[in-house]
């Protein structure tokens, strides 16, 4: 790790101009410098590459990635009173930080770096990431956006397969990791893992953060895949996956019902075209059966010249 030039403690910065997480926006601090530099290092470091860090907050995480030698920090923060801690870091890094102040669900992150690092997509990862403490009551439509992205090969996944080192709440990272065939698995665990390789990091205790939450955290690492695990475009992967996790504890015909809302009887006839148990609950659904079921579903709406616009909206969820 690189040596910081002498700069205030975080813990004085946030007394000093008397911060405080807001609860709004589901701010939590890592003040912990041995934890922080401990995500930076996962997955190979950051040591030369350009990162674009979500959440920047008073910059407890944002001085291990500069620590951990990154040539580029682009550090996005929605809140404005965190201004005097970055603009400190900023400062002391001679032009390699950059302050954005904006929402990450709109920010166009492709701003954030340098094209002069991108890779073909069946390349290596550029060296970019992607780093972020994420607030709970985002980071799952925050990460379902970005996949989106990978799968258009759009937005900063243009300029290369750039990895991600995110923390999410405990229970939602075991959706994301959860294999086929467990209780967790989920619409994030099917949408997640079609587009990415997805690593456990480490845990964090909820009391390793300022103020402390009731649950842990776990930090995780992704790596686009060059090719998804199910050929099928993103909008009716997302649409199917959250049909069939509806009803967790019924049969997977069930959750159905939403695909085709004016002909149930469809329903039968999508099991039958994908050659799948319709006694099934979701979480025993291996990959291949959901790839069949993609595959049937196309099918059927093309056979009775519907449209994927004809199946009913499904509520977001965090499932």
């Amino acid at each position: 790790m690189i040596r910081l030039p002498p700069l205030p403690t975080i813990r004085d910065l946030i007394k000093l101009h008397n911060l405080s997480a807001s609860k709004q926006l589901s701010q939590n601090f890592l003040l912990n410098s041995n934890i922080t530099n401990k995500i930076v290092l996962l997955d190979g470091g950051v040591e030369n590459h350009q990162v674009c860090e979500v959440g920047a907050g008073p910059g407890c995480l944002t001085r291990s990635i500069i620590a951990g030698g990154a040539s580029k920090i682009v550090a996005v923060e929605k809140d404005r009173r965190f201004l005097p801690a970055l603009d400190i870091l900023a400062n002391a890094v001679d032009g390699r930080m950059v302050i954005v102040y904006a929402d990450i669900l709109n920010y166009e992150m492709i701003k954030a770096f340098d094209p002069v690092d991108k890779k073909a997509w069946n390349d290596e990862s550029p060296k970019m990431k992607i780093i972020g403490n994420l607030p709970f009551s985002i980071s799952t439509p925050l990460l379902i956006q970005w996949l989106n992205l990978i799968s258009q090969n759009a937005g900063p996944f243009s300029l290369g397969r750039i990895k991600m080192t995110l923390t999410f709440q405990e229970e939602v990272a075991q959706r994301i990791l959860a294999e086929p065939k467990t209780s967790q698995r989920s619409r994030l665990s099917i949408m997640t893992q079609n587009y990415c390789h997805v690593k456990p990091g480490f845990l964090i205790k909820g009391s390793s953060f300022v103020p402390a939450p009731k649950v842990n955290s776990v930090v995780l690492t992704f790596t686009p895949r060059i090719t998804p695990l199910i050929d099928i475009d993103f909008t009716t992967l997302e649409v199917i996956a959250k049909s069939l996790f509806r009803h967790r504890r019924k049969f997977v015909i069930k959750g159905t019902k939403y695909l085709f809302p004016t002909d149930v009887d469809l329903s039968l006839k999508l099991f039958e075209e994908a050659d799948v148990d319709w006694k099934l609950r979701p979480q025993q659904l291996s990959t291949e059966e959901i790839q069949r079921l993609c595959a049937a579903y196309k099918k059927v709406l093309l056979d009775h010249q519907l449209d994927l616009s004809d199946a009913m909206i499904v509520k977001e969820t965090n499932k």
